[in-house]
């Protein structure tokens, strides 16, 4: 790719998707996107496979009107934490798939039936599209409405993410996704495998000519919320289709955050926001918080602002202010008050256009700074980089844990609970001018990187603001300016047994026998993936516990002397494997 102008390619990407649309999906199934010809110079994977360490994280609530978390939408549930309880790739001879499409295919979603759902946003506009997952051959396609040449004021197609860049999957497999023409569709699937616009919501009083919207998202009453670049919030009641709505006079550039009380978190240029709607479905400030703002769109960002869309975790609230450097800063979500904030990174060297990733009392934070479009990080160059955790202390505020020195331009990152890796889409600067991108993988503790896997060569593999997306099966999808990669292990992680045992204690008899009660604890390097076991004396359930450290107690009065019982549990983790464990206690002939 080294050598082709940036704007001849996008005009070869036009022309290629242009008449892909006039043809039938399966002649242009196996054409894999086109990398430069000294592909074959880089290195296809760097480190060693990863031995899992799972991370534990409360589980966000499952939304009623979404599909379940990590299926549903780009930051993975309603909190918008962007880590998934399941596995990501380990590095274990891992293979790669890539489908040419001539249009960025970012907001990856899954249906029950395990198919791909995304938007692909190019030239020619967004278009919805479905994939089998693990061959990612075309299977259905539904072309959204183009460009409008006054969408919004901006005309960049590299930072212009409304009218289709944010939709999600709801409980029912609909995409719901606005349109550049300012409408939110709901589009249902048909068999044979295709979509079928169910509903239309006209936004068009709400949202003027020349705004757009940037993101839709549903409350846990069903009601759709909506908010425009330039500043209005809405709702929409999904029954009558009635729209109320209010201009926050706030231009807005990020998705926005629900939670389980109904009530939405949004940030704009200037302040973040805790919404809830009243009894005419009209958004009501319940608080309002300022943050710093030097008032410059920093080298990476794509407005004068928060890069970030708010991260709910369980007390709290965060965002990224607009400060030099940038400050992860945290709130309390009940009332808005400042907890902490952290400068990340250095002066003049700082910027982030993507979301944090959250646990219970961490944030991950990427480094934009220098990605001024496709053009920054082409012929070998890359951007400033630098990827840091920063945790929430109890009474002691933010402190900044780990730094690493690996350059994600415009990645939005994931965390997999399951193996305790951060996945980060990277590109090394190099003399020779090659531009390799890759999926890498930081460890959650440390920061350490623990391998590099080659997504591909040139800028067709420029993912551009698009998310690393975990799938159940541990596979890693990735939207790039030339359509959409998949990254998978050998054999799905998935499949991997749970490193667990039973540890029986009791106060012990002669020959080790058992006096009294009897406890069993679950332990083992995958203790922390557990997240319910089931405790049973024979065939009868003594305890089902979901809280941490998972333990039964056997009652003396449930054992008779000079006997044998069989101890057993049931596991099962927070990504779905299940376990069963088993050990054998003999009771004392006496009490004393």
């Amino acid at each position: 790719m080294r050598g082709v102008s940036i704007v001849r390619w996008l005009v070869g990407l036009a022309a290629v998707a242009a008449s892909a649309l006039g043809v039938p999906p399966a002649l242009a199934n196996h054409q894999p996107i086109a990398e430069g010809p000294d592909a074959g110079q880089l290195p296809p994977f760097m480190g060693s496979a990863a031995t899992p360490d799972p991370v534990f994280a409360k589980e966000p609530p499952r939304h009623p009107f979404m599909a379940p978390n990590g299926l549903s939408n780009l930051h993975v549930d309603t909190w918008q934490t962007d880590r998934n309880r399941w596995f990501g790739p380990l590095g274990r001879d891992m293979s790669r798939t890539s489908s040419f499409q001539a249009a960025d295919c970012a907001s990856h979603t899954f249906d029950r039936r395990g198919r791909l759902i995304t938007a692909c946003v190019g030239l020619q506009g967004p278009r919805l599209m479905m994939f089998d997952p693990d061959s990612l051959h075309e299977l259905a396609r539904l072309q959204l409405p183009p460009r409008q040449l006054q969408s919004d004021g901006n005309q960049n197609p590299f930072t212009n993410f409304s009218g289709g860049g944010y939709f999600y999957l709801d409980e029912r497999d609909r995409a719901v996704i606005p349109t550049t023409t300012r409408h939110v569709l709901v589009v249902g699937q048909t068999e044979p495998a295709g979509f079928r616009i169910e509903r239309d919501h006209d936004l068009t009083g709400a949202v003027g000519v020349g705004d757009a919207i940037i993101s839709a998202l549903p409350d846990f009453s069903g009601r759709i919320w909506f908010a425009s670049v330039k500043g209005v919030v809405g709702t929409i009641n999904p029954s009558t289709g009635a729209v109320a709505s209010r201009q926050m006079n706030e231009p807005i550039s990020n998705s926005f955050t629900v939670d389980e009380s109904g009530d939405i978190y949004l940030v704009t240029d200037t302040a973040m926001y805790r919404l809830r709607a009243d009894g005419a479905g009209v958004p009501r400030d319940v608080w309002r918080a300022g943050y710093a703002n030097d008032g410059v769109k920093k080298s990476g960002q794509t407005q004068a602002g928060s890069g970030t869309t708010p991260t709910v975790m369980p007390r709290y609230v965060a965002i990224t202010d607009n400060a030099d450097p940038v400050n992860v800063v945290v709130y309390k979500r009940g009332n808005g008050a400042r907890v902490c904030q952290a400068p990340v990174f250095s002066r003049g060297r700082s910027a982030t256009d993507n979301s944090l990733i959250a646990t219970n009392r961490s944030l991950i934070v990427e480094n934009n700074h220098g990605y001024t479009g496709p053009p920054s990080t082409q012929n070998g160059q890359s951007t400033t980089g630098g990827v840091e955790r920063v945790d929430i202390t109890r009474g002691r505020g933010c402190r900044k844990v780990w730094h690493s020195d690996e350059r994600a331009p415009t990645s939005v990152p994931k965390l997999s609970l399951a193996n305790g890796l951060v996945y980060v889409y990277t590109k090394e600067p190099r003399s020779d001018g090659n531009d390799g991108w890759y999926l890498t993988a930081l460890d959650f503790d440390n920061g350490q990187t623990v391998f590099k896997r080659l997504s591909g060569e040139g800028l067709g593999h420029n993912n551009n603001y698009a998310p690393i997306t975990l799938a159940p099966d541990g596979d890693a999808y990735v939207g790039t300016l030339g359509g959409i990669v998949r990254l998978a292990d050998a054999s799905s992680p998935a499949r991997l047994p749970l490193r667990l045992r039973l540890r029986i204690r009791h106060r012990r008899g002669a020959r080790g026998c058992a006096r009294g009660a009897v406890r069993a604890t679950v332990v083992g390097p995958d203790a922390e993936a557990v997240r319910v076991a089931g405790f049973r004396l024979g065939k009868r359930l003594v305890r089902r516990d979901r809280v941490r450290p998972f333990s039964g107690r056997i009652a003396r009065k449930r054992l008779r002397r000079a006997r044998r019982y069989s101890v057993r549990v049931r596991v099962r983790s927070a990504e779905g494997r299940r376990t069963r464990l088993t050990r054998v206690v003999r009771t004392c002939r006496s009490a004393g």
